[in-house]
């Protein structure tokens, strides 16, 4: 499969996806920049974490007006493959193609450490070949990640099978005390009624290198490329 990786100015995790797509999942890579209007032939987008256009106006709404998006929204309308991690997850709701938005955390501050996350969908290639009875340690580092939609948007994804993690304890308990950002109902990460656009805050391109001890994040990019062709 080839990825496209695309940069902001601002990106900082750019670098990170990038690495483990290439050298740890052996798969082609392109380079994309912001002001490109060619995907060059990717069959999966990929949005890294970062602080695009220094998060001015909200996370994600200047970069969601970047010459590239034209073309990821082209492509995910034509059923192509697109993945927003944390600053991605923002920009994908800003540009419409994910419901809801990312608000600023509860407790109005900076977190950054490791969670636990619970597969919710089935149906969605990034959590399909995951274990639904287990808890994956994943990082966050995010300032605006409390996903909020209406109560009927809700509702929806939950009938389609639209949400991807949950955030819960190591035991995979899914509470509000596992809650670290405030997210309605625990959401940690959803995708489009297509099951092609997938958002998520967590990063698991920080949790797929042996060197870092800890593996978790790697089998939502093995679920990828096993379910998503």
């Amino acid at each position: 499969m080839k990825f496209g990786v695309v940069t902001f100015p601002g990106s900082n995790c750019d670098q990170d996806m990038m690495y483990v797509l290439e050298e740890i999942m052996g798969q082609e890579v392109e380079r994309l920049w912001h002001k490109d209007t060619d995907l060059n032939g990717v069959d999966f987008v990929v949005l890294p974490g970062g602080f695009s256009y220094g998060d001015y106006l909200r996370s994600g709404a200047i970069a969601k007006l970047s010459p590239i998006m034209s073309k990821v929204i082209e492509h995910a309308s034509n059923g192509g493959y697109v993945l927003g991690v944390c600053n991605g997850f923002q920009i994908l709701t800003e540009s419409g193609l994910l419901e809801g938005a990312l608000l600023h955390n509860d407790n109005q501050k900076f977190i950054c450490k490791n969670v636990y996350l619970k597969p919710a969908s089935s149906s969605a290639g990034i959590s399909k070949g995951l274990n639904q009875n287990q808890a994956y340690k994943i990082p966050i580092a995010h300032g605006e990640g409390r996903f909020y939609a209406s109560d009927d948007v809700i509702e929806k994804l939950e009938a389609n099978d639209q949400v991807l993690f949950r955030y819960c304890s190591e035991a995979g308990e899914v509470s509000d005390e596992m809650n670290p950002n405030g997210s309605v109902s625990n959401i940690a990460g959803i995708c489009n009624e297509g099951k092609n656009v997938f958002g998520m805050m967590p990063h698991p391109e920080r949790a797929a290198d042996q060197y870092l001890s800890n593996l978790d994040g790697k089998a939502m990019f093995e679920s990828i490329l096993k379910h998503c062709n």
